[in-house]
């Protein structure tokens, strides 16, 4: 048996680390965005927005926060008062962040942090199947190849 406790723990870790970094790094692109001075260091090159709808970081910086930075407070808040949903907003944040991901990838450069993130939304969505116990769900099946060879094992015994 696995122990839930821990993997909530980590699931919990995960969810604020990742709420906490996106809503800073949302505002610190809308920040840039806003501000001529901050633009610089703030932000990524602008030439990284060629050829996307984005005529600066303001929309992506918002977006970042609400949706990744949002998604992910709540799903800590829903996990750590143990709510029903937990576990699906949970796995929500999680598809939100790779796809998050998915897009970045497609309109800038590719970063270090864009494979972290990634593995960290693949972290996420793991440690909620984990919480669902799906491992125990999905034993070999009557059907299935794995099975007729444990059948016929036993057959012979």
């Amino acid at each position: 048996m696995i122990e839930h406790r821990g993997i909530r723990l980590t699931l919990l870790l995960v969810q604020a680390f990742v709420a906490v970094t996106a809503l800073a790094g949302g505002a610190a692109l809308m920040i840039g965005a806003l501000s001529e001075g901050f633009s610089s260091s703030w932000t990524p090159p602008s030439e990284f927005l060629a050829g996307s709808p984005f005529s600066s970081y303001l929309v992506p910086g918002l977006l970042l926060a609400v949706v990744i930075g949002g998604g992910h407070a709540l799903a800590f808040a829903e996990l750590e008062r143990h709510r029903p949903w937990a576990l699906f907003g949970g796995a929500a944040a999680g598809f939100a962040l790779l796809i998050w991901i998915f897009v970045q990838m497609a309109v800038i450069p590719f970063s270090v942090l864009q494979a972290v993130y990634f593995a960290v939304g693949l972290l996420e969505i793991g440690l909620v199947l984990l919480l669902l116990d799906v491992h125990h769900r999905l034993g070999p099946r009557r059907h299935s190849p794995a099975a007729r060879v444990g059948e016929a094992a036993g057959r012979r015994t």
